[in-house]
């Protein structure tokens, strides 16, 4: 797929040039950089791109609040977000809010370039996300949902949970209705105690469920 145009976020400016040399000699147009969320968003309004390429942590706001105010705002530019392994709760977070991939700073320019090139033709690019650094920085002193409450199905949906599948991708994922996985998730999050996907997920790693 050649012309892709990408905007390019990320506040160190050494890193923006890097990616910026790296793209171009594969063929990829850097439409604009934003060396924060707020010039990111400011420039989208006026420069469409094909994919937005930020990295998920910056001053201010930050990728996973540049991808929610794009989203609220009716946006639906796939964002790929470059992160490192010990983000496993942004990601969760970032996959709620919208963004349809990421990938590791390390990765190969091969692996970049095809991600841009699979979010651009309307793919999602789903990694499981890393469990243990979520689990050293959240401890729940909390007995209340020994693993085994829970069925060897409700583990399944966990953990596509965690890697920030939708319910429809759930469902096509295990053959199953999405009025089912939506039941699913309910009897999960009231047996973790809690009201939302991402702290049922960190909840789940936490007391080693998944």
């Amino acid at each position: 797929m050649s012309g892709l145009r990408i905007a390019l976020a990320d506040d160190q400016a050494l890193v923006r040039a890097g990616l910026r040399a790296l793209l171009e000699q594969q063929g990829v147009a850097i439409a604009f950089e934003a060396e924060c969320g707020e010039s990111l968003l400011r420039q989208l309004e006026e420069t469409p791109v094909d994919v937005i390429l930020s990295d998920i942590r910056m001053p201010g706001t930050d990728g996973v609040d540049a991808v929610t105010a794009l989203r609220a705002r009716g946006d639906l530019t796939p964002v790929l977000l470059l992160t490192t392994f010990d983000e496993a709760d942004l990601l969760l977070r970032a996959r709620e809010a919208g963004a349809q991939g990421f990938l590791l700073k390390d990765a190969a320019p091969e692996d970049l370039r095809e991600a841009i090139e699979r979010l651009a033709a309307g793919e999602s690019l789903l990694q499981p996300v890393s469990t243990d650094p979520v689990r050293a920085r959240y401890r729940y002193h909390d007995d209340s949902a020994p693993v085994d409450t829970f069925s060897e199905r409700e583990v399944s949906i966990l953990r596509l949970l965690a890697g920030g599948y939708s319910n429809r991708e759930i469902a096509r994922s295990l053959f199953l209705a999405e009025g089912t996985v939506k039941n699913y998730v309910s009897v999960i999050l009231d047996k973790l105690g809690t009201r939302d996907r991402t702290r049922a997920v960190l909840k789940a790693i936490t007391l080693r469920v998944i």
